[in-house]
């Protein structure tokens, strides 16, 4: 299906734009002017049919058979793996590093497969929480970008009534719609931010461990920086999602719900006005509420997306193949570019969250790319962070 994938609400001649990339649901909450829109991302309908040609799909995209890295069990990933360095630091486990072959068959912008090493690193188990998001603001007063006033001069022509502090927030229709229109499930809501996850009403009073939500990057890099961590690169990322697991489709194996079980927190029903709720979440789940994966990481899938440090670019993966067989410790692109929205510079977002499903994003998938504007959060947005051994040996 080819679909407009920028929307845009105008109102008093100005435009509050929700841009949504059916690959990677991503969005612009932010007050913007008019300008062309731009036709020709191709959605992810479908991905249950590319799932079930799983096999045929392998035979070009996939690594062939005397290529294929040997890995010595779900904790140890081969070649350049090192040792833990020390105690853990609380809620973090140590992921040790080596080589995988990262990529996924169902998406485009995941191929080639292609060799990576990365260091090993300190991980945080789960998600960045509520509980802790506010322990970082009682400790610094910081003020998140969904939480500011948007101002006049950033963006000319746009009365003040538009000019309105909230974030992005899904609001599913209670009927069938054809999934070519996301204003029909999304809507920017006034005074929807970290602590107000649905609109101004709502709390997270009972959502302690709950993720936090509604982050904009520049919000992570700041909870990151007092928290004396940093944000996960792309590879480091999809490493520890797959946790030792040689190009498997999901971060526990080959099955998407092995022997009935619900693996992670996705979406069951009719997207978007039927949640079945089978899983027992009809929206973000507590941390920890599904098996953790072999290095004893939750919600590495499902959940919520979580925000890495890479631009994102749809040719990277084709950018790093022409580097060599093998590339260490990939820190992104130096620049982003999306086809589908040129012009607007993009991180890379990982996991997949609660509304991925196989009718229209199955991002859930080992090696699912998101992408997102850094200055823009949703409710099914979030973070957690990873720590380098030397930092931590040299105490910061």
């Amino acid at each position: 299906m080819v679909m407009n994938h920028r929307g845009k609400v105008i109102a008093g001649g100005a435009v509050i734009g929700i841009c949504v990339m059916a690959a990677g649901l991503w969005y612009s909450s932010r007050p913007r002017t008019p300008e062309p829109v731009p036709v020709g991302m191709s959605c992810d309908m479908g991905i249950s049919a590319a799932k079930a040609d799983r096999k045929t799909s392998a035979v070009s995209t996939q690594p062939s058979s005397n290529e294929s890295l040997e890995l010595s069990d779900a904790g140890s990933a081969g070649s350049g793996a090192t040792a833990q360095p020390g105690p853990a630091p609380d809620g973090m486990v140590w992921i040790s590093g080596g080589e995988f072959w990262m990529g996924a068959d169902e998406f485009p912008d995941a191929q080639p497969w292609h060799r990576v090493v990365v260091n090993g690193f300190w991980m945080d188990k789960t998600e960045v929480t509520n509980e802790q998001f506010e322990q970082f603001v009682k400790a610094t007063a910081y003020v998140t970008v969904a939480e500011r006033t948007p101002r006049a001069e950033d963006f000319p022509g746009a009365p003040p009534e538009n000019l309105v502090a909230g974030s992005v927030v899904f609001s599913p229709p209670d009927h069938p719609v054809k999934l070519n229109n996301h204003f029909q499930w999304w809507s920017y809501v006034k005074g929807a931010d970290w602590r107000h996850p649905e609109g101004p009403t709502s709390r997270i009073d009972n959502r302690r461990k709950y993720p936090v939500v509604h982050i904009a990057y520049e919000d992570a890099l700041a909870y990151a920086k007092w928290a004396e961590k940093r944000l996960p690169t792309e590879a480091e990322f999809e490493f520890a999602q797959r946790g030792g697991l040689d190009r498997k489709p999901y971060a526990w194996g080959d099955e998407f719900m092995p022997g009935g079980r619900h693996m992670a927190n996705t979406f069951q029903g009719h997207f978007p006005d039927k949640n079945l709720q089978e899983d027992g979440h009809a929206a973000a789940a507590p941390v920890a509420s599904f098996l953790p994966n072999a290095y004893g990481l939750y919600d590495m899938a499902g959940n919520v997306w979580e925000w890495t440090s890479d631009w994102y670019r749809h040719d990277y993966y084709r950018m790093l193949t022409a580097e060599g067989p093998l590339v260490r410790n990939p820190q992104g692109p130096a620049d982003s570019f999306d086809p589908s929205e040129p012009g607007v510079k993009k991180k890379v977002h990982k996991g997949g969250s609660f509304l991925c499903t196989d009718q229209y994003c199955a991002r859930y998938i080992a090696g699912g790319r998101g992408k997102g504007e850094p200055d823009t959060g949703t409710n099914h947005l979030g973070f957690r962070l990873v720590r380098d051994a030397e930092s931590l040996r040299k105490g910061t």
